[in-house]
């Protein structure tokens, strides 16, 4: 395993590997704290992602973790007699975060061994892709303290819909890994042993194809999300106009017209 620029020393709470070529790994690395999304590991991802943003080099990123968790979502031991001003500051990098996430020109899978729970959940709906292990389960418990998974439901709503996240978001219970695949939480579920295998091997076919197009394709997905049918089409009939114009849509029409593999420019 060939360690990028910039390496995390062991101690540090998220890692940065290059995996194989193109392919990042970004590891939340605090099992003992269950990898709970501090301020400081919030902070670290998104510098961390926002390197690999300008790497072009990158062309898809794996989010893992150690140990038992993925993630219990934000550290209450940071939550506790704040001032408002406070928890703005821990919510807004959370915003930030989240929409980071999307809005690289990368791919970003979620590799899910373990539980995910309040922001840690939001970040697995948050990720364009994501496969778990049959022995992950998922929550949105804020309810059960008092502090309403308001953030997470951003994420969780748009991925899952509004009655099955209303569901989580007001009971607090577990759904285990076949019903978050069910629901459209994650994409596929593995057995354990299979897991980050079925990862690479999510991630190599994304980086079989253009990165050009693979990042112009995610800006698009996410720009017409939210709008309405005229003006999806209107904005998505623009883009694959000029998209058509790229050299690497003109390569991969020609290789396929003509019966070979493309050789992508980018």
């Amino acid at each position: 395993m060939e360690t990028v620029q910039d390496p995390a020393p062991p101690s540090a709470p998220v890692a940065r590997e290059r995996l194989e070529e193109g392919i990042e790994v970004v590891t939340l690395a605090r099992p003992e704290r269950r990898n709970a999304l501090s301020l400081g590991v919030m902070r670290e991802l998104i510098d961390i992602l926002g390197r690999i943003a300008a790497d072009p080099t990158a062309r898809v990123v794996v989010v893992r973790a150690l140990g038992p968790a993925f993630s219990a979502g934000h550290d209450l031991r940071e939550m506790l007699q704040r001032d408002v001003a406070e928890y703005r500051e821990t919510f807004d990098a959370c915003t930030q975060l989240m929409t980071l996430v999307q809005s690289i020109p990368q791919p970003v899978i979620a590799e899910v061994a373990g539980v995910a729970t309040a922001a840690g959940c939001q970040l697995v709906a948050t990720c364009d892709l994501a496969i778990a292990s049959s022995e992950a389960r998922f929550a949105t418990p804020g309810v059960k303290i008092g502090l309403f998974c308001t953030t997470p439901m951003v994420a969780l709503t748009r991925a899952i819909g509004r009655k099955r996240a209303m569901e989580m978001l007001l009971t607090g219970e577990f759904i285990d890994a076949a019903t978050a695949a069910d629901w459209g939480l994650v994409n596929a579920v593995v057995p354990p042993e299979r897991l980050h295998d079925a990862v690479l091997e999510l991630a190599r076919k994304v980086c079989s194809a253009s990165a050009f197009v693979i990042g112009l394709g995610k800006a698009a997905f996410y720009a017409q999300i939210d709008l309405d049918q005229p003006k999806a089409y209107a904005y998505a009939k623009e883009v694959m106009s000029m998209n058509a114009l790229a050299g690497d849509a003109q390569e991969g029409m020609s290789a396929f017209v003509e019966r070979r593999a493309p050789v992508w420019k980018q």
